[in-house]
């Protein structure tokens, strides 16, 4: 995001946050407080990730005071949260927390961070005290059992048109994905991780309900490996989450082993390809997600896209034709639909994969140059 309006000490701050935070922190509401001072943009919102979602935290600087540090404003549902006052003594922790304010130091760029994550991190405590109140046996026992799991995140959460669920944020894997894929362009850790969410039991219950659960990963992550094809094992009456999770930790670092091994068979294709289209004009060289290359059929030039899922070759290529001669009323170049039913077999090696995309474009070509030509605007 652009940080142009903030004073500079303001902007030194929230650039080091957005660019040290461990996960990918989210700026919204940017507003100045001062009605007659024009020394900029003064208070913002934060959109904290915690526990597969964002929790929102407003900060107020004052711009004409910089010496003080910004007031901070957390959300209507955390209306208890009062992270000055939640160890009912002073320990180490209150003194580092009363340290970062009263030796602030608005020169100091990393301030704003320390402050967020020591925030971040009482807010954490906070979440997992009101999960342990909660009077619910089959929470007790799962909480008993997976807390020396590093990195668990929970919450609870109720309203007046929602039942009273606790949810779980689960890392899973002890793996650095990004170290696995040569050239990684990926600024944060990619993980994936399972939310079970539970519902508050009631006690005349006979058989306590399952877990919603469901996979989800950092966005990056997409580019390698899709979440949403990987089918999740069955809960099982009377499973807990130490029982479910390692083969469910087993099967996805298999699949996602697979799935790094799948790039350099993405690139082999790509590298089939030349021979018939000539070098590629664009191709993505991490991950051999896309590809574009230039072919002819006679005197008509166009651009042919290949766009390659994760699922490669199990699931075929889709095609984009693109015309470099005609040209929409709105100055956009002629492009055909994705193009994915053609002749296709998994089982077939790279060179013959390429030889029959070559031949049905010799083909579809013909097609793509009568429409470009139908739709061009007579003058």
């Amino acid at each position: 995001m652009s940080l142009d309006g903030f004073p500079p000490f303001i902007s030194a701050q929230l650039h080091y946050l957005i660019n040290h935070f461990p996960d990918k922190i989210k700026v919204e509401q940017v507003l100045s407080g001062g009605k007659t001072y024009t020394g900029g943009l003064d208070r913002f919102t934060l959109l904290i990730p915690y526990c597969l979602d964002y929790i929102k935290w407003d900060i107020i600087y004052n711009a004409e005071f910089p010496l003080a540090p910004p007031d901070i404003i957390f959300g209507p549902e955390d209306e208890d949260f009062h992270p000055l006052h939640m160890t009912g003594r002073v320990g180490e922790g209150d003194l580092k927390f009363w340290n970062i304010l009263s030796d602030w130091n608005y020169k100091d760029p990393t301030r704003l961070l320390a402050l967020i994550q020591e925030l971040r991190d009482r807010y954490m405590a906070y979440q997992k005290k009101r999960v342990g109140e909660v009077d619910d046996d089959r929470l007790t026992f799962e909480i008993s059992t997976i807390c020396s799991r590093e990195g668990i995140e929970m919450q609870i959460s109720s309203g007046a048109e929602k039942p009273e669920e606790v949810k779980f944020a689960v890392p899973l894997m002890d793996m650095n994905i990004n170290k696995m894929v040569h050239g990684c362009p990926w600024r944060h850790p990619q993980k994936i991780y399972l939310q079970v969410i539970y519902p508050v039991g009631k006690k005349y219950a006979s058989t306590p309900s399952a877990p919603r659960l469901k996979l989800m990963s950092t966005t990056e992550l997409r580019a390698l490996f899709t979440i949403e094809d990987v089918k999740l094992p069955s809960w099982l009456d009377g499973m807990c989450m130490a029982e479910y999770l390692p083969h469910l930790e087993e099967s996805l670092q298999k699949q996602v082993l697979e799935a790094v091994s799948l790039i350099d068979i993405r690139r082999h294709f790509i590298e089939a390809l030349a021979p018939l289209f000539g070098r590629p004009l664009e191709a993505d060289p991490v991950f051999c997600r896309k590809a574009t290359f230039l072919a002819s059929s006679g005197s008509f030039v166009f651009l042919v896209h290949f766009h390659i899922s994760t699922l490669f070759p199990k699931q075929q290529p889709a095609l984009m034709f693109q015309s470099s001669q005609h040209i929409s009323p709105q100055g956009i170049p002629k492009k055909s639909p994705l193009l994915a039913e053609y002749p296709w077999s998994p089982r077939w090696e790279a060179s013959q994969m390429a030889e029959r995309i070559f031949d049905f474009l010799a083909d579809e070509s013909l097609n793509f140059k009568r429409f470009c030509n139908e739709s061009q605007p007579q003058h």
